[in-house]
């Protein structure tokens, strides 16, 4: 997507962060490799964006670790022609992934502020098929549901009812669960309005706030 001073560092990474964790699936390593992840973190923060450990972006949020945000994106099993919600916009750099992969985004950020920088920089890049909602993620979007998707990107201490109910049905959730110092990151699929659990991994995110 861009030539830069960066371009080799995001080889390496998807080689060393990303494949030897065992994800290969082409069109995804493909995304990792065109999104310039420097881009969503702040501009002291660029020589360490293609590190393996998550980075501040500021209102006590993070972006997470390369890995994570792959991880997440292979358990959705997205084809070009699925609608994904994402809860909890952050950097935009999870959209940005998302974006290379379905066919529609619609994301969710509670921090006005942190999704406006967030469409600053997705609009620079080019990314034309995400939709923007500053809102409550406990809420979903219900406007645009059923989702093939939905991907979560803070901890609630159980599984939103309203995401549950926005999925298609056979359509895939990938959410961390847990409290703060505790989290698990699942993998529902949803068979007869029912939610089938894999386990992904142990993890650590920001909880995800209900706001009244």
């Amino acid at each position: 997507m861009d030539s830069d001073r960066f371009f080799k560092q995001r080889l390496q990474m998807v080689e060393t962060q990303i494949k030897a964790r065992g994800i290969h699936a082409p069109a995804l390593l493909q995304a990792f490799i065109d999104v310039p992840r420097h881009r969503f973190v702040p501009d002291h923060d660029q020589p360490w964006a293609y590190g393996d450990y998550p980075l501040s972006i500021g209102m006590h949020q993070t972006i997470s670790q390369p890995y994570i945000v792959a991880l997440m994106t292979d358990a959705l099993s997205l084809t070009s022609e699925d609608r994904v919600l994402e809860i909890g916009t952050g950097s935009g750099y999870q959209t940005a992934i998302l974006a290379c992969l379905a066919k529609e985004v619609y994301t969710i950020e509670r921090i006005d502020s942190l999704q406006l920088k967030a469409r600053t920089v997705l609009d620079e890049l080019g990314y034309d098929q995400i939709s923007y909602k500053v809102g409550n993620g406990f809420s979903g979007w219900a406007e645009h549901a059923p989702y093939d998707a939905i991907v979560v990107t803070a901890a609630p201490e159980d599984v939103p009812k309203n995401l549950v109910d926005q999925l298609k049905e056979g359509g895939r959730l990938v959410i961390p669960i847990g409290s703060r110092f505790m989290q698990v990151l699942f993998c529902f699929v949803k068979r007869d309005d029912q939610l089938q659990k894999t386990f992904l991994c142990h993890c650590r995110f920001v909880e995800m706030i209900q706001d009244d």
